[in-house]
């Protein structure tokens, strides 16, 4: 091919769909649109002109990279061209290839005149080309991938959608609060289940759902009425048309779609099966790998991919909230950054759960915890698919079955790891060398091997509630009973708990450390209900649990924060996993350390 699509400006303007045409960007303006920014671009075919064009946020690092610059040559691969206010048309440019910088072009090619639909292409007049186009390469250019990482196909004669009444559809990707009248063709990637809700304001009922369309997605929510009338018509992967809903800015402490704004149905929505052939996606992901979690702030909602290295046994908690029993299953994703993590699965995702071929899968919209380390928990609003038909899911169960399943691996949930705790090791002079900890609402994370010097025996155990999960410290009412003022109630009975104040040390400093229940019965080798009848029945056994436990060396993970307490600042440790010390896997390390610091690795 060679030159600029002549003319095909008018065409696409006038409702036809050529493919994969050839323009030129003369110019690119960034537009401000909340969280995250626009390019409204300038395109030409050499014949005609427009200024109503966009570029698809998913695009927005080809500009930041300059791979997309003024005057550089582009075919479209994917675009859609829709009416908005006012009779206009706009042109959003979905995916496509840069076939020549604009650096290498240098010029605007042609005379373009400015397109306009409301008058003939005869009385318009315009110029035909003075400059001549440049040569494209024959070459074959590689086929662009979608968000999914799959190749995109060539457009097969696949028209895009017309609304019931035959009007235009609009792209999700154009969609604001200011527009009144739109219709949108959208795939449902992920439908939650009816929930309540009761306060001072009354009771109702909702549920959401995630749309789709090649623009981009955007979070819907019915309440009360409109989840009589759509919550049955809604299906999984179906597609819709979906007239007029009101659009407000998204709240993304509950979602990590990529749109600024989300919907809610009201009494004028409209939804209507489509029925036509369309090129949308089935669902988009935007995967972190797993060893940036630690990087990560928590409450993230975000996606990732993994392979189901283990499944643990269904359980049941009770929500401290309600009080009602809760079912929950905890699996292990690991990936090929040879990290893994704990995922939560709740109720009956939880029970319908069978990872027993340790299936690949894609996690959709889960929070991030720092609770014990690092840790994955599915939401009500959170979809997963298992051996989903992605590039990224073929790549991770090769690296798997080809010995990823054998390889070292560090565990950010409980560092439970084959042969170590982690790479981060750092002695405490580095670490207070490096002000770990220090920076604000941020917490560091480190490993070391270090010995216990001291413990402090007194305080280190307290009378908990009862209650599984509460574990909060309890009045004793000097009759018998003991109260839970959290729970708001007396019980007969308590449970010990262990909060432990140690001193530990390695070759270069000390450091003063807080042991909580886990990590404390396995640095005292005893649970805290057996210390606790000691500390009752047997003070001199009491005593000899401490002093076998000093001096003992164990392979510590750290969590540094400060935090502030009656406006005094200051640094916390707290031990978040313990291992005791393997002397040939902690030499292995020592060996290699001095190969890389040798320049032998």
């Amino acid at each position: 091919m060679t030159g600029l699509s002549t003319g095909v400006i008018a065409d696409i303007i006038e409702g036809a769909h050529p493919e994969n045409p050839v323009l030129q960007i003369l110019t690119m303006k960034r537009i401000p649109s909340g969280a995250q920014e626009r390019y409204r671009l300038l395109v030409s075919d050499g014949q005609w002109s427009s200024s109503f064009a966009m570029l698809a946020t998913q695009l927005n690092s080809k500009v930041a990279t300059g791979e997309i610059s003024n005057n550089c040559i582009i075919q479209m691969n994917r675009y859609v061209c829709n009416t908005v206010q006012d009779n206009k048309k706009v042109l959003i440019i979905l995916d496509l290839t840069v076939q020549q910088s604009g650096e290498d072009v240098g010029i605007k090619l042609g005379e373009p005149v400015s397109y306009d639909p409301n008058k003939s292409r005869a009385q318009q007049q315009p110029q035909q080309p003075s400059r001549p186009m440049p040569s494209m390469a024959a070459t074959s250019a590689p086929s662009p991938r979608n968000p999914l990482g799959q190749r995109n196909t060539p457009n097969l004669g696949v028209s895009p959608a017309k609304t019931p009444s035959g009007g235009n559809v609009h792209p999700i990707a154009s969609l604001t609060p200011y527009q009144n009248k739109w219709t949108i063709c959208a795939r449902v990637s992920n439908k939650s289940a009816i929930r309540t809700w009761s306060n001072s304001r009354g009771e109702g009922k909702l549920f959401s759902m995630d749309l789709l369309d090649e623009s981009g997605e955007i979070r819907a929510t019915a309440f009360n009425e409109q989840v009589d009338k759509f919550f049955d018509l809604i299906e999984i992967n179906k597609v819709y048309f979906i007239t007029s809903a009101t659009l407000k800015s998204a709240n993304k402490q509950y979602s990590n779609l990529n749109n600024d704004y989300e919907m809610s149905f009201n009494k004028m929505t409209e939804i209507t099966p489509c029925h036509e052939v369309t090129a949308i996606p089935a669902m988009q992901f935007n995967f972190v790998p797993l060893d940036q979690l630690e990087s990560l702030e928590k409450d993230n909602i975000l996606d990732v991919i993994g392979v189901c290295k283990e499944t643990m046994e269904l359980s049941t908690i009770q929500q401290r909230t309600t009080g009602r029993e809760l079912k929950k299953r905890d699996i292990q994703l690991v990936d090929d950054t040879n990290r893994e993590v704990r995922l939560t699965l709740w109720g009956t995702t939880a029970e319908s759960f069978d990872g027993s071929q340790q299936p690949i899968l894609a996690v959709k919209g889960a929070r991030l915890s720092d609770f014990n380390g690092r840790s994955l928990s599915l939401l009500s609003s959170s979809s997963f698919q298992i051996n989903p038909d992605i590039r990224e899911a073929h790549k991770l169960r090769g690296w798997f079955d080809n010995g990823g399943n054998n390889s070292e691996t560090i565990n950010l949930s409980n560092q439970r790891s084959t042969g170590g705790m982690g790479t981060n090791f750092k002695v405490f002079s580095e670490a207070k060398l490096e002000n770990l900890g220090s920076a604000a609402d941020v917490a560091d994370y480190y490993t070391n091997k270090a010995t216990i010097v001291l413990m402090k025996k007194e305080n280190s155990l307290y009378t908990a509630c009862p209650t599984e999960s509460c574990n909060k410290k309890v009045i004793d009412m000097n009759n018998g009973m003991y109260r839970c003022e959290k729970c708001n109630r007396e019980f007969d009975t308590f449970s010990w708990r262990l909060l432990l104040q140690a001193n530990v040390a390695d070759f270069t400093d000390n450091q003063w450390v807080t042991v909580f229940q886990d990590q404390a019965e396995t640095l005292l080798g005893v649970t805290a209900q057996e210390l606790g009848s000691m500390r009752e029945n047997n003070p001199e056994g009491y005593q000899n649990v401490f002093t076998a436990a000093a001096f003992q060396s164990y392979n510590f993970k750290f969590r540094v924060k400060m935090e502030t307490y009656n406006d005094e600042s200051r640094l916390k440790c707290t031990v978040v996993a313990c291992t005791p010390l393997d002397p040939k896997e902690y030499n292995r390390r020592l060996i290699s350390e001095i190969k890389q610091m040798s320049g032998q690795a």
